[in-house]
């Protein structure tokens, strides 16, 4: 496997290919399936396929009911109305029963482009992860959506996971030491200088940015933080106590997210610097996709940046 390939597109074509495999598995869409790629699923198995309409509220309340009867929902729609619209029946109705269902939300972050700040979703990971119980996962690229799509299949609790709009190079079934199960983070690259941990498309980056680094004499450790909840603990302490300073990477805000995660984990348990790379407390832009990353430093060169000045706090 190798190329570019949206994590939406690569989500949409394995919960077509997992259909049959998975006879309880039922897709629900709010009126967006030939964006969220849940187009597939319905042209291989219509009958567990449903458009619920612009009614992201009652399509929540529908999959609550599907998965209280022993299927297993998927709902799609995109992250803004996901995590921002059908969030109090998304609370109520699948997290406090602790449901097996899983909630996705497309398009999240500001690589969304030209759409703007009303549906950039920077907010996803903040509002997901404060629900009790609530797995929340965001792949790196194609192939680790493959696997965690069947994961999640196979996982039983409520669970969100982020879909990203734009193709973005596939990595991962490259390295041979690659591992992926839900909960616990990857490292990708080893170095005892620094450690970025990265989610979502800043993980691509932060490998880039890691290359960069390397001619300056700085050795960076990457971990994949596809997990976001539950965080895994013991890889990021290890990392702090053995490289001494650490950056998150997220294409959300710092507030809330992977960067809170981490820094409340490691303020309780090993005070390193730890410095957040993501939307600094203000709304999106509006502007080609890599135009608005670049404003915001969500880039290779925002990365080494801010691993440059956590090495001079150390």
């Amino acid at each position: 496997m190798s190329g570019k390939i949206a994590t939406r597109n690569a989500y949409g074509e394995t919960m077509a290919a997992l259909a049959e495999k998975y006879p309880q598995l039922v897709v629900l869409d709010a009126d967006l399936a030939g964006a969220t790629m849940t187009k597939y699923f319905a042209a291989v198995c219509p009958e567990r396929f449903f458009d619920c309409g612009i009614a992201e509220g009652n399509m929540i309340g529908i999959a609550a009911g599907l998965a209280t009867c022993g299927y297993k929902p998927f709902t799609n729609t995109f992250a803004i109305f996901a995590a921002g619209r059908a969030y109090e029946q998304v609370r109520n109705s699948i997290a406090y029963p602790h449901l097996n269902c899983t909630i996705v939300g497309s398009h999240g972050g500001v690589s969304v482009g030209e759409d703007g700040a009303t549906h950039q979703c920077i907010e996803d990971f903040a509002l997901m992860r404060a629900l009790p119980g609530m797995l929340v996962c965001c792949p790196c690229d194609g192939n680790e959506m493959r696997l965690a799509v069947e994961s999640l299949i196979n996982y039983n609790g409520p669970a969100y996971l982020r879909l990203s709009r734009p193709a973005t190079e596939i990595f991962t079934d490259e390295l041979p030491s690659y591992n992926f199960e839900l909960g616990k983070g990857a490292v990708l690259r080893e170095g005892n200088d620094a450690t970025v941990i990265a989610t979502g498309i800043m993980v691509g980056m932060a490998l880039k940015a890691a290359d960069m680094l390397k001619t300056e004499g700085v050795f960076l450790r990457v971990i994949d933080m596809h997990t976001i909840k539950p965080l895994d603990g013991e890889l990021v302490i290890k990392a702090a106590k053995e490289t001494g300073c650490i950056v998150t990477a997220e294409e959300h805000s710092i507030i809330g997210g992977l960067g809170g995660a981490v820094c409340e984990l490691l303020s309780a348990t090993c005070p390193v610097p730890v410095l957040r790379l993501g939307v600094n407390d203000e709304f999106g832009r509006s502007g080609k996709a890599n135009e608005v990353l670049d404003y915001f430093s969500l880039n290779p060169k925002g990365i080494a940046a801010k691993v440059r000045e956590a090495v001079r706090l150390k």
